[in-house]
Formats: C-alpha cells, sequence, structure tokens
C-alpha cells in the first residue's frame, strides 16, 4: 500500500498537552521528557517536514525547518522572565513557516496552532515592529482598491478573519477619514482560520493547512509587497 506524503497529529498528542497542562512543573516534565519527544516533538517535526515540498511551490521564499532548536517549531519553554504567569511550558504546539529573510515571530509567516481546546491557522504578520508596521499601514492607505482585492477574494473570506488588536485612535500621519483607517489602526495583519481539534486528527489535515494557505496568497502577496519581501 502506498504510504500517503501528507501529515497529522495523534491522540497521544493532545493527551501529553492535557496532562502538561494539568502538571506544568519541571519535575514531572522532565519525568515525562521522552512522552514529549515521542509524542509531541518528534510527531510536530514530521509535519513540518512533510510542509517542505507544498511550501516551495506556492510559497518559495518561506521555509519549513524541522529541527529541534531554531527552526519552525516553536520552544516548548515558556519566557517568564517578565511575565506573572511562571509556568515554565507551554502547553501548545506553535508551528511557525518563516520568511527566508525573517528573523522571528514579527515578521511575514504561515502558522498552525494546535492545543487541547483549540485548532487554528495563521496567516500574515503578528505584531511586527514599527518600520514594516509604518510600511504596510502606508501601502493600505495609497493603494485600498489593492488591499480590497487581497482580502476579498471568495476563498479568503469565506475561510478566513482578521484577528488582534488595534489602536484606539489613527496612527501619527495618517487621514482619519481615510475609508480604510480601521485596517489602518490595526497593531496586527493576521488572518486567522479556526479548526476543531479533531481536525488535526484526520488524515486530511495537512491537505487543509496547504489548502487555507493557497487562499491567503493574495494576502501574503500584499504583506510582503509591503516589507519589501518576495512571496
Amino acid at each position: 500500500m502506498a504510504v500517503s506524503r501528507y501529515s497529522r497529529f495523534e491522540k497521544r498528542t493532545i493527551k501529553f498537552l492535557q496532562e502538561l497542562r494539568a502538571n506544568n512543573n519541571r519535575a514531572w516534565f522532565e519525568a515525562n521528557k521522552s512522552r514529549y519527544e515521542d509524542d509531541v516533538l518528534d510527531v510536530a517535526l514530521r509535519f513540518i517536514q512533510s510542509m517542505q515540498d507544498p511550501l516551495a511551490e506556492f510559497a518559495p521564499h518561506f521555509t519549513a525547518v524541522p529541527t529541534r532548536v531554531r527552526g519552525s517549531l516553536m520552544r516548548v519553554y515558556r519566557d517568564t522572565r517578565f511575565s506573572k504567569n511562571k509556568l515554565p511550558y507551554k502547553t501548545n504546539i506553535g508551528i511557525q513557516f518563516r520568511h527566508e529573510r525573517a528573523k522571528d515571530v514579527h515578521s511575514p509567516g504561515y502558522y498552525v496552532h494546535i492545543d487541547p481546546d483549540e485548532v487554528f491557522i495563521g496567516v500574515g504578520m503578528w505584531r511586527p515592529d514599527s518600520d514594516p508596521l509604518r510600511q504596510i499601514r502606508e501601502r493600505i492607505a495609497a493603494r485600498p482598491a489593492e488591499w480590497t482585492r487581497a482580502i476579498g477574494t471568495p476563498a479568503f473570506k469565506r475561510h478566513f478573519h482578521l484577528g488582534g488588536e488595534s489602536l484606539q485612535r489613527p496612527p501619527r500621519g495618517f487621514d482619519k477619514d481615510h475609508p480604510l483607517i480601521d485596517v489602518i489602526k490595526r497593531k496586527s495583519f493576521i488572518a486567522i482560520r479556526n479548526l476543531a481539534v479533531e481536525d488535526c486528527l484526520k488524515p486530511q489535515f495537512q491537505r487543509s493547512v496547504e489548502t487555507s494557505f493557497k487562499y491567503a496568497t493574495p494576502y501574503m502577496k500584499f504583506l510582503c509587497a509591503a516589507v519589501g519581501v518576495k512571496l
């Protein structure tokens, strides 16, 4: 029987995340580290590897890097230095396929989020730095029709919604009466597709992720053009 190139997550992956949430401490994690590696790490890295060829087809300047560190899989360890929440571990899987020129999660990217309560697919830029944020806003202000086309395709509208926080007032230098001022006020330019947790366990999950990313191509092209990189 032929082996499918498509990858998915496992029930044991979700079970581990549930147990980690109930036992979010270093002693429990160290005692169950081999389970983490088998049930979460290896499964996630296999999924990332399976996305390499599809990304090369429709977003060739974005990378799927299946490595334990400094790759597409986000760290399980939380940065608690400046947080009141001192729990040491993340209880979700975060995967970001970043642009080849990207340095961090604030750059253009495709994202997959999996936890025991929700699964979602994200595209775009989360809280970009001040310079790329200004570039995106300026392109929207100067080319409103191009923005409207980018988010107006039937497939994108059917599957995605824009998320993230917005400013209360228009940013400095932008016309408060611009027809797209509510868009210009956004702090993030991310679009989200929500799925059921059960979806990530189905054989067609990776295919759904690929299709969703493709639906977002006009949106990603707009953002990439705004910040001066190629899709």
